[in-house]
């Protein structure tokens, strides 16, 4: 009995992490259609790191497979850039109108309206950020990885969502008041 009922607990803790899973692999795509709507025609999007995890070029369960099918859905142009998982792109979306795989970060960034972090590369660490913010067409900065700081891209005049962060503004908001509240930080 012991084991049959912990076997059971075990299948059910099992499915909730993958049904939270699921949902954190598309959330990057519901805060693009909370920022831009839901019909994402003419616009463009940067997205750097295709791969599942740095080192690797493994796409299986990788957030950038349904972050970019969603885009591409939407109606929206997508330039891409990993430093190693390009050809396992290629073969998922060839040649399909929208989307193009760039050889550098900051060519993915030309006349985007937003860059998407979605893999967490060494080079995507310390961007040029004045660079960045002269090719984007908009300042606007998603990072699904948490690699940057909310109060420096606000300096740096970036609007920026960290995914499980308070946006810049809010940040600073927060630090200046030397209050932090969990509404802020859940955001």
């Amino acid at each position: 009995m012991g084991y049959g009922y912990f076997r059971g607990d075990q299948l059910s803790m099992l499915k909730a992490t993958q049904a939270i899973n699921d949902r954190q692999r598309g959330l990057l795509g519901r805060r693009v259609v909370a920022r831009f709507g839901q019909d994402l025609s003419g616009l463009q999007f940067a997205v750097w790191g295709l791969a599942f995890k740095p080192g690797t070029d493994d796409m299986r369960e990788a957030p950038s497979v349904d972050l970019i099918d969603e885009l591409l859905r939407r109606g929206a142009r997508v330039k891409a850039f990993d430093p190693v998982a390009t050809h396992r792109a290629q073969e998922l979306w060839g040649e399909q109108a929208g989307f193009e795989l760039c050889k550098e970060p900051l060519s993915a960034a030309d006349g985007s309206d937003a860059l998407i972090v979605v893999t967490e590369w060494r080079e995507f660490r310390s961007p040029d950020f004045a660079e960045l913010t002269k090719r984007l067409k908009q300042p606007v900065i998603l990072d699904g990885r948490n690699l940057y700081e909310p109060s420096l891209m606000s300096e740096l005049g970036f609007d920026y969502t960290g995914i499980g962060r308070a946006a810049a503004a809010d940040a600073v908001e927060s630090e200046q008041s030397g209050s932090r509240t969990v509404a802020s930080l859940a955001a």
